[in-house]
Formats: C-alpha cells, structure tokens, sequence
C-alpha cells in the first residue's frame, strides 16, 4: 500500500521538522523505524501526536558501543536515514553519512537543520522565525505600518523543512535507481523558507509587488483578498481576484458599487472596503456560509483548526482521520493506484523491541533489551 512501499526509513528522533517530513514518508507507504535516544534528555519535548504516526519505535543508547553497533547494523537495510542534529554532531557519535555509507553506500543521508550544513551561521541556534525572517519570507506578513506576524511555525518548519526534506528525499531515491549510490540531503529550513518567495520576486521584478509590507493585492491591502468580521465576531475570506468573481461578491452583498472606483484600483479600496465590511457584519459567518455556498464569489468560512473536519467537503473528501483519538489532516495527494496507507499510532498492535529488531535484520535484540543498550 502507498507509492513508497519497500522503503525503509530509519530516523534519529527530533522535533517538528524531521518527525513531520518522516510522517509524509510513512503516509505514502514507507516503513519507517524511529530511534529515541535512551538516556537523553531533550530541553523541550513535544507530545504524542500525529507526527508519531506510522512508525515502530526503538530506543538507543547511542554513547554505548553495543547502541552504535545496533544503529550500523539497522542501516545495513536501511534505504533512508535522517537526523535532525546540528553540523557535526553526528559524525562525532558515528552516525556520519561517511560512517553509513561505508556500511551502505545506497543509503540517502537525509540532514535537517535550520541554516544548513555550511555558512556561518550553521551552528547557531535558531527557530522556525528566525528562518523565515532571514529569508524574506515574514517581513512581507504584516499589515500596512503593522510589525511582522509570524505564521506560527507552518512556513519554517513544515513547508521549507519537513515537506523539503521529503521532497530532497524521494528525488535521491529516484536518482538512486539509476546510479545505484545514495547520497546527502541537506535539507535547511532557511531554504525552503526562500524558496517560497519565489512568487514575490517575480512580482516585485515586474513592478507589480510594492516593497512596503501591506499594500498589494494579496498582503491585505486589496479589498477583495482580505477577511472579514461577521456579526457573531467570527470571520470569512474573500479572495475574489478576477473581475467577474468580484462582480458576483458585490451583487450578492447588495452594495451599489456604481460610484465606487474599478476594482484594482488602489485610491479605491479603502471605500469598497468600507462597504464589503458593513455587509458582512449583518449577519453572522455561518449565515454567510450557506448564502455563498453555491457561488463563484470566493467566500469561505475562516474555520478553526478544531472545527475544519466538520464542513462538508471535508467530510465529503475523507480530509481528516481520526487516529487513536485525535483527529489529524489525511494523507495527501492522492494516488488512482497506490493509495496511502490509513494512518495508525505508533507502534501499532503493541510495542515489541525484540521483534522490531528481528524484522530490520538484527536478531540479538534480548542480549541488547537485557544489556541496557536498546530498550
């Protein structure tokens, strides 16, 4: 089941980043072993959740020799490793992409960092907002004369770490079938980050992105690509850029647009987002909801991220599972062929070290329980 049926993935435990680009990789059908560090004791942990899912765990005390030798021997079948460390970490322990691939030089080293492998900034700390920021990817976030909102840490983290890395991932695996050699993913969020302003550049290259944060089309500055308050104090989308989309959301509103100026015209926008404001707060966001459920005006409900699974074309999609009690987004895409594999809590159907072992190759596994290496 799933696209990547076959491979195996082993991944040094971490946070957000690495765990959620590991998640993607289980959603499409990879096995995917994640080794916990016995013994250590991480500043900020975060709990169970759907980053977990899909995997079988294992933990390893990588300052012993017999833990070392057990993640060498794990790697012997391993098509995929990951670790989240900062430069040079692993290569001290001896989980190196040099000390892998002497032991399996098919193997794809996946590394994620925040500012990359090189430069001077590799062995400083860092966070999701400090990727982004440097990488031009917040400072356009804001409202016009406003300070920088960061988006939580979905840009960072997510989008330019985790989904990259996956992405870097399953391109070394397609590579691999033709070179038969695996080879180093360095995966920064910094990276990613910039990648996504992709967009921006070229807009701002033709003259059509002002440089002041707030005062184009999609930064909050245009009327018809904002959000608004309803009367019950919870709030829709509008992101009815073409003029015949714009046209229907005027109408449907019963606003007399006919003094107003032409809709992409900026000396307007405070005017029509005046009247578009006072329209939607005459009735409250669920009301809205069903008036514009059948229209092209580009109107949708601001939900929640606990009530997103209940609208209906969620429901109707499968979009959300629930898994051991926690409702989480599907996998996604989709495949016609190959579909992904319905997700399950870690460890499903009971954790078994010895048998987890046995099943990567590594058949001393209740020498290694009983020695205090693995547990």
């Amino acid at each position: 089941m799933g696209p990547l049926t076959g491979v195996r993935v082993i991944e040094i435990a971490s946070l957000a980043p690495a765990p959620f680009g590991c998640m993607i990789l289980a959603d499409l059908g990879a096995e995917v072993l994640r080794i916990d560090r016995l013994g250590s004791s991480a500043a900020i942990t975060a709990p169970p959740g759907p980053l977990d899912r899909g995997r079988r765990t294992v933990a390893v005390d990588l300052k012993a020799p017999a833990g070392l030798a057990t993640v060498h021997r794990l790697v012997e079948s391993a098509d995929v490793f990951v670790e989240g460390f900062r430069p040079g970490v692993a290569e001290r322990i001896g989980i190196g992409p040099d000390d892998l691939a002497a032991i399996n030089q098919r193997l794809v080293y996946a590394r994620m960092t925040g500012w990359g492998q090189d430069g001077p900034l590799r062995q400083r700390a860092g966070h999701d907002i400090n990727y982004i920021a440097l990488a031009g990817a917040l400072e356009p976030i804001a409202r016009r004369g406003e300070r920088p909102l960061a988006p939580l840490n979905l840009l960072g983290d997510f989008a330019g770490g985790g989904m990259l890395m996956a992405m870097g991932i399953i391109a070394a695996l397609y590579e691999r079938e033709r070179s038969g050699e695996g080879q180093v993913v360095d995966a920064a969020m910094v990276d990613g980050a910039s990648l996504f302003t992709a967009f921006m550049r070229g807009m701002h290259a033709a003259g059509q992105w002002q440089e002041e944060p707030g005062t184009n089309v999609l930064d909050g500055a245009a009327p018809f690509y904002d959000t608004y308050a309803c009367a019950d104090g919870r709030f829709v989308a509008v992101g009815c850029v073409e003029p015949q989309f714009f046209t229907e959301l005027v109408a449907m509103l019963g606003i007399d647009g006919s003094d107003l100026p032409f809709q992409f015209d900026p000396s307007g926008w405070p005017a029509w987002k005046k009247a578009i404001g006072e329209a939607f707060l005459t009735k409250s966001r669920d009301q809205w909801t069903a008036v514009f459920e059948d229209s092209d005006a580009c109107v949708t409900p601001v939900l929640s991220p606990w009530e997103a699974h209940l609208a209906p074309h969620h429901a109707a999609r499968g979009s959300f599972v629930d898994v051991d009690g926690i409702v989480q987004p599907a996998p996604a895409p989709r495949f016609s062929r190959t579909p992904a594999p319905n997700p399950v809590p870690p460890d499903a159907g009971g954790r078994d070290v010895v048998q987890t072992l046995r099943d990567w190759g590594v058949g001393d596994g209740a020498a290694l329980l009983e020695g205090g290496s693995v547990a």
